[in-house]
């Protein structure tokens, strides 16, 4: 290899490097008469949002100009959670009285709905989806049990788990559905979510684990989970969750904790996020995002430490099924994303 070639290698791999080192979050839009906190990235131009005043929104420009619609006859539901699978379908999730579960095929033109449920105190959480098939719903305890339910078709059809097999809650506990990812795909054919309120606990099947979450309150405990390592074959999957209180948004008490055994133990990090937090997503083992109220925090090191890299709040951020790019979401509906600069990185 010639010096210049040399030279040409070593310069590249340093911006590349620098790029990925220095991230900040630029808007993308604002304005808009909804709070959102149902997001869903198909890949790094295809992106879809959900919120309140039944507000659904979508890209296919990577951000750059949005389609906002609100879904005739359900202008005052709050949609707190989407599932996309192309630019065309995607399904979108109203919390409560009573529950429902709607479906598009065309692009948000057309809304089915494709699931309902009218029983007293129900209040869907979150929906995860192992594949464009497979999917789960979680919500509120029911007669002291967790509701959980199923599809197995794209979520056309929705069937109850039978009640022998809801996890138990305990008294004023409950989720948090504050960003759609308190529920996560943890291997092929489980799935790990998160409580709060007065216990803040991880569930896993018949495992339960209690979480090192600031807790004992109904505004106290874990808002969300991220899963990074799903193979349980070689010591157990890699996890974090972040939460707190969220009416005490400043407050950096208790909020984060890390597991790289499958939950069997937690850590808290050595430098935790600035505030609550109601969404994380890992971009890869050492590259962590966090959002909520007052802002947005990332880790360096899978977690152990967080950086404030920005005061503007969201509800809300995912990374690309198929990309790289992270999105986020909130307040008046506000989307934001991450971008990458070459200035010098400042110092945790």
């Amino acid at each position: 290899m010639n010096k210049l070639l040399l030279f040409s290698v070593l310069f590249l791999s340093l911006i590349s490097s620098a790029q990925y080192n220095n991230p900040e979050v630029k808007v993308l839009t604002s304005g808009t008469n909804t709070s959102i906190r149902g997001l869903s990235v198909v890949n790094d131009m295809v992106v879809w949002a959900s919120g309140s005043n039944g507000t659904v929104g979508r890209s296919t420009d990577g951000g750059k100009n949005w389609k906002w619609i609100s879904v005739k006859g359900f202008e005052k539901r709050d949609f707190r959670d989407i599932e996309a699978f192309s630019s065309t379908t995607a399904i979108i999730m109203a919390v409560d009285a009573p529950a429902y579960i709607l479906k598009t095929n065309d692009g948000g033109e057309s809304w089915r709905v494709v699931f309902e449920d009218k029983t007293p105190g129900m209040f869907l959480d979150a929906m995860e989806f192992w594949n464009e098939q497979a999917g789960i719903v979680l919500g509120d305890p029911v007669n002291g049990k967790f509701f959980i339910a199923r599809t197995f078709d794209g979520g056309t059809n929705w069937k109850e788990i039978p009640n022998q097999y809801k996890p138990v809650a305990d008294s004023g506990e409950a989720c948090f559905a504050a960003s759609g990812t308190n529920i996560r795909v943890l291997d092929r054919d489980e799935a790990v979510f998160v409580s709060g309120g007065t216990s803040s606990r991880a569930f896993i099947r018949d495992q339960v684990m209690k979480l090192p979450l600031l807790q004992g309150r109904e505004s106290t405990g874990a808002n969300s989970i991220a899963v990074l390592d799903h193979n349980t074959m070689k010591g157990g999957s890699t996890m974090i969750v972040v939460g707190g209180d969220f009416t005490k948004p400043d407050s950096d008490s208790l909020n984060c904790a890390f597991t790289t055994d499958r939950g069997q133990t937690w850590k808290a990090p050595k430098k935790g996020p600035h505030g609550y937090r109601s969404s994380v997503e890992y971009l890869s083992k050492k590259h962590v995002v966090s959002c909520g109220i007052n802002g947005v925090d990332y880790s360096f090191d899978g977690g152990n430490n967080w950086k404030w890299i920005s005061k503007e709040g969201f509800n809300v951020c995912r990374i690309a099924k198929s990309g790289t790019t992270v999105y986020m979401a909130g307040a008046n509906g506000k989307i934001g994303k991450i971008v990458y600069s070459t200035r010098r990185m400042a110092k945790f």
